[in-house]
């Protein structure tokens, strides 16, 4: 095991591609249980959790960028700095595992939601579907994002990353005709519960199944 990343699950043969990114201050091996739960739902599935490539500002874990002193006016311009980072770890993964673009699903938690969406809204093709926890959009997108179905799950009384923020992802998302689902989680903070969880795995196997 690499400081970069945590192998969850490799079948013999995988038909799907799953890659988690953790939230700030956390790590792959944080961020590891959360993919088991992905991995037992689809056996099938390559599951690897993914180390942020750079120490965290805040002591401890890693992270993609730094919060400290971040501004809405300055968020996008930090992530725009790391974004072909990011689409590079997971087109490394596709190739890797001889999976497509169709076949990868990026499930982000916090920090790891705001790049799984950057990433897609940055680059074309990049994954099949996104599963975004208690995250958001840096700046909303201005045009449809095609090719990609959006799962926003979002605990109602997140303190960090405000529910208005998901709210107003999914409606932007809606009005350019992009693929999008909203699901709002009563009385959970900023984490991930059971609920969550299975409503992400009823999610991703509607959209394996339709394709």
């Amino acid at each position: 095991m690499d400081q970069q990343h945590i192998v969850v699950q490799q079948p013999t043969k995988a038909e799907q591609l799953i890659i988690l990114f953790h939230g700030v201050g956390d790590s792959a091996a944080g961020m590891a249980p959360v993919g088991r739960h992905f991995a037992q739902a689809f056996p099938q599935a390559l599951v690897i959790s993914i180390d942020g490539p750079f120490a965290s500002s805040m002591g401890h874990g890693r992270q993609w960028f730094s919060v400290q002193g971040i501004t809405e006016e300055g968020r996008q311009g930090r992530i725009d700095e790391v974004i072909p980072q990011f689409v590079a770890t997971v087109r490394q993964w596709q190739q890797q595992s001889g999976l497509s673009a169709q076949q990868t699903t990026l499930v982000g938690f916090s920090q790891g939601t705001i790049m799984s969406l950057e990433g897609v809204k940055a680059q074309p093709q990049l994954a099949g579907q996104v599963i975004g926890f208690s995250g958001r959009f840096a700046t909303s997108p201005q045009q449809r994002i095609a090719d990609v179905v959006i799962h926003l799950i979002h605990g109602e009384q997140d303190a960090v990353i405000a529910v208005a923020h998901a709210k107003n992802a999914a409606q932007s998302l809606t009005a350019l005709g992009s693929d999008v689902t909203l699901d709002l989680v009563p009385n959970m903070g900023h984490g991930i519960n059971q609920p969550m969880l299975e409503q992400a795995i009823a999610h991703l196997r509607q959209d394996i199944a339709a394709n």
